[in-house]
């Protein structure tokens, strides 16, 4: 055996070196070896500095560029959405706050935006709020951290596109909106009118529906260009027996000889959800629970035989009112798909005329001006289309 070294020596160089050596792989072999029991002697001998060189072999370092190889990247933190507090300005004061929600947490599901309601979490100064609680300038909305669904990558853009404007100033926009196009996008629907107008329109601050027309439906649609506007507009729309309100009479081309003495539709509706998941409406009873009183006035313009043209004005504005009246009456609207007769409609879309469009038109709206009180009606001649089916030579079937 080689000499004794004691607690005053110096240590050997190999020990010496394994120990102090910023080499990982050698360190680790080190670190390795079970404890010594040094209370049972204060010498260290030959063995040991053998079992250190020994345990450093069996264990050799792994290479620098194997060590680099098996690293992976640390990932980023996840990003939360964390709570938002947001103050109303003038373009957003007299809004209702579910309304005002659903614009700010755009593409959140209009259940999950009542459902914090519901729940309290949002707040309009520290305080809770209720769906409805109109905001005042200034006041503070508490915006709960709310998870976005994000948009996939190959979603279309909304194309810029104007549509044929009938009215115009500062405060607001009346178009003539075709058949064939949404007013907006939901299910389904990509894009519609507002969108479109938004692309079109870039520096516009404010551009939204005050009403909609279905996506068959053509004629007169109206857009808010100031916050003003929408809420004055759109009291006026609910306000159906006040001083100021919005009248809004429709085209309506149906199957057969409208009854001369039939002026007055007084029937309840009822909407429900079908099989396929479509929104479909029905006509219900005036004691049936979940029955809305709805009233159309009929007015017989022409006369075609086959067909006759009528107004329609409305005094309620219930989902697909127009539509179900007429159709439970016994006289569909000529080319409705939902509500109408399937097998007239496919005859005339494949006859000489070739008319495959719902013949329901927004004619004519009468409103009072947001802002100056003025008392103005609006028009929309019937399109191309239209107006040639009511020539009176009836289409071959």
């Amino acid at each position: 055996m080689g000499r004794r070294l004691t607690w005053g020596d110096r240590l050997p160089t190999d020990l010496a070196r394994c120990i102090a050596t910023g080499n990982s792989g050698r360190a680790r072999s080190c670190a390795a070896l079970p404890p010594l029991k040094s209370k049972e002697s204060n010498t260290y001998g030959d063995n040991v500095v053998k079992r250190i060189i020994e345990a450093g072999r069996r264990q050799p370092a792994r290479p620098a560029a194997t060590r680099k190889a098996v690293l992976s990247p640390v990932p980023a933190p996840e990003t939360r959405p964390s709570v938002k507090f947001v103050q109303v300005d003038e373009g957003s004061a007299g809004q209702r706050l579910d309304n005002f929600l659903l614009r700010e947490l755009k593409g959140v599901p209009k259940t999950h935006v009542y459902r914090v309601i519901r729940a309290g979490e949002v707040r309009v100064n520290k305080g809770r709020a209720q769906a409805d609680t109109r905001l005042a300038l200034g006041d503070e909305v508490r915006i709960p951290p709310v998870r976005v669904a994000a948009k996939p990558d190959d979603a279309p853009a909304a194309p810029p596109r104007e549509f044929p404007v009938v009215f115009e100033d500062e405060h607001l926009l009346v178009i003539d909106k075709p058949a064939g196009v949404a007013v907006h996008g939901g299910s389904g629907v990509s894009f519609g009118v507002i969108e479109q107008l938004r692309r079109a329109r870039p520096t516009a601050n404010f551009l939204e529906l005050i009403h909609r027309l279905d996506k068959e439906t053509s004629g007169l649609l109206m857009i808010a260009k100031r916050r003003s506007a929408l809420t004055n507009l759109q009291d006026q729309l609910r306000d159906r027996q006040g001083p100021k309100v919005v009248g809004k009479t429709y085209a309506a081309l149906v199957w057969g000889d409208w009854p001369e003495k039939l002026k007055v539709i007084d029937v309840p509706l009822v909407k429900f959800v079908g099989g396929d998941g479509e929104r479909w409406v029905r006509p219900g009873k005036a004691d049936e629970e979940d029955a809305k009183r709805s009233i159309s006035l009929v007015k017989v313009v022409q006369r075609l035989g086959w067909a006759t043209l009528l107004d329609v004005t409305i005094k309620t504005g219930r989902t697909h009112q127009i539509r179900v009246h007429l159709q439970q009456a016994g006289h569909p609207i000529v080319g409705d798909p939902k509500y109408g007769d399937f097998e007239r409609n496919r005859e005339l879309a494949r006859g000489p005329r070739k008319f495959d469009r719902m013949f329901l038109h927004a004619r004519e709206l009468r409103f009072t001006h947001p802002a100056t009180g003025a008392e103005l009606t609006a028009q929309a001649p019937l399109p191309e289309d239209c107006a040639k089916l009511c020539a009176p030579t009836p289409p071959a079937s």
